[in-house]
């Protein structure tokens, strides 16, 4: 039996903005694989998002070797009859750490959504496995995803695009690259139309870490926080598709390495009220 199958608690997931490092300390994948309780574990990288898995694959494989995995798996899922197949739920299976490429998510929801691969990811987490996705594989983990809409001019009616994702975790949305590529306005638009929802924007090299409640920022670059629960007013409602969008009091947070969020309390947590995390209470111990 796998170590990880005797693991009771559900695994961490954790979503990256994208471009994280592959070279030098690789900061965010190292911290991906402390979390995982198998000194030598089977890494699983799915590469269904991706139009170049045959370029993805190979530079997650480096990289996850040199930091000591005992395999990497190359789950390259590109058809619905392929997330239906018994080698891959079986690769799934073996995995201590699943990680989910980037890409275009519509592209991952369509292939996997409803078939066995998924549920082989959900049951392998619920086992303890870990979870990871980067860009797309980031994007695809909430109830609903964002999946399109102009960086430079999305505080417009309709303009940002959502879809039902993989329900990893829900009451957020998740948006990457977020900075980089200036998508500030996309999440104001989803919070000026669903103020329930709590905007996740990773920078790029940044990630966040969803533990009991508890978003937890880790690596060298930024996730910003988008909270619109508190908005004073909108004109969302009296707009047709395309017209620019008012909207007042909305609440944004700039986190970075070692600061968290409260899901619950919708407040920014600081190091000393995080205390150590899981994965730093396992290094410790190392």
């Amino acid at each position: 039996m796998n170590m990880s199958q005797k693991i009771a608690r559900i695994g961490p997931l954790v979503a990256i903005g994208g471009a994280e490092d592959k070279t030098a300390e690789a900061v965010i994948l190292q911290r991906v694989m402390e979390m995982t309780e198998v000194e030598a574990p089977v890494v699983g990288v799915i590469t269904t998002a991706s139009s170049i898995p045959e370029e993805v694959f190979p530079s997650y494989a480096g990289v996850f070797g040199r930091l000591g995995a005992a395999e990497t798996l190359d789950i390259r899922i590109r058809t619905r009859p392929e997330a239906d197949d018994k080698r891959f739920v079986d690769m799934i299976d073996r995995c201590d750490i699943v990680f989910i490429s980037g890409g275009d998510q519509m592209r991952l929801t369509n292939t996997l959504g409803g078939c066995k691969t998924l549920e082989a990811i959900r049951r392998r987490r619920a086992q303890g496995a870990v979870v990871a996705g980067t860009s797309a594989g980031a994007a695809c983990q909430s109830t609903t995803m964002v999946y399109g809409g102009p960086s430079d001019d999305s505080l417009r009616k309709g303009a940002v695009k959502m879809s039902a994702g993989f329900g990893f975790v829900s009451g957020v949305i998740i948006d990457t690259h977020f900075l980089e590529r200036g998508r500030f306005s996309r999440l104001m638009e989803v919070g000026a139309t669903n103020p329930e929802y709590i905007g996740i924007g990773l920078g790029e090299d940044a990630a966040v870490l969803f533990e009991e409640g508890v978003i937890r920022s880790f690596g060298p670059g930024h996730v910003v926080i988008v909270d619109s629960s508190q908005i004073t007013g909108s004109n969302v409602y009296d707009l047709h598709d395309g017209e620019a969008v008012s909207v007042s009091n909305v609440i944004m947070h700039a986190l970075v390495d070692g600061y968290g969020y409260s899901l619950s309390d919708r407040r920014v947590l600081t190091p000393q009220e995080l205390g150590a995390s899981r994965v730093e209470r396992k290094v410790a111990h190392t």
